[in-house]
């Protein structure tokens, strides 16, 4: 199973404890998101790795996550968006009932007609899978350090772009049709002054609530750089 995020607290590649007591001492003091964020102050942590909007998620990591990173927001397209593939899917299974009935498939042998139906459901489990595996892990981090956006094609290729926080310079949401208002699901823009400079939060539940989330953490990058300074 590809390791874009994984539910192991003893995730090696995270950076582990540091031997270095310098490090230690000068790595910065980090505010509970509770603090600084109206959004998630109103939100409970989740453990459940199956919802499309994870708030506050417990035990969930990604590989490239840095040490002390702290995954603050989990998402992937909401699941009203998979409708597709699952009626297909429900469809592909009442099929052969047609086709026997219809008789169809009277010109084969019975054994050619039972390897037929067990390749069906064979093509059909293959497409189920893919599905539901490029819905789940395509998503989309918001931790307290960047924003992270994992394009997931297949069990061999994924595509992770990231952005810091402070690269940030606009977001926006767009909510578009009457299933995505029904719903409450749209796509937060986010440009930013980095390497990838757009990422685009596709049809993500509640994107009024991700962009003022991400509004807070902006503000947020801001206090920390003015302390510094101070300092």
């Amino acid at each position: 199973m590809p390791d874009i995020f994984d539910a192991s607290a003893e995730k090696s590649n995270r950076g582990g404890t540091t031997s270095d007591p310098e490090e230690v001492r000068s790595h910065k003091l980090v505010r509970d998101v509770n603090e600084y964020s109206m959004v998630m102050r109103d939100e409970q942590p989740s453990n459940n790795p199956f919802k499309s909007f994870v708030a506050k998620p417990e035990k969930i990591f990604f590989d490239s996550q840095h040490y002390e990173e702290k995954v603050l927001l989990l998402l992937r397209r909401h699941p009203v968006t998979q409708l597709g593939w699952i009626l297909i899917s429900i469809a592909m299974i009442f099929a052969p009932i047609l086709f026997f009935s219809v008789g169809v498939l009277d010109f084969l042998p019975p054994n050619y007609q039972l390897a037929a139906l067990i390749g069906w459901y064979l093509i059909l489990t293959g497409f189920v899978l893919e599905s539901f595996l490029t819905w789940f892990y395509n998503v989309y981090i918001i931790t307290d350090e960047r924003v992270i956006d994992v394009d997931f094609y297949n069990l061999l290729f994924k595509n992770i772009s990231s952005a810091k926080l402070d690269n940030i310079e606009d977001v926006t949401s767009v909510t578009g049709g009457l299933m995505a208002s029904i719903f409450n699901y749209g796509t937060v823009k986010i440009q930013t002054a980095g390497a990838v400079t757009e990422f685009d939060f596709e049809d993500v539940p509640q994107p009024a609530k991700v962009t003022a989330f991400l509004n807070e953490m902006m503000l947020e990058e801001e206090r920390e750089k003015l302390e510094n300074r101070a300092t």
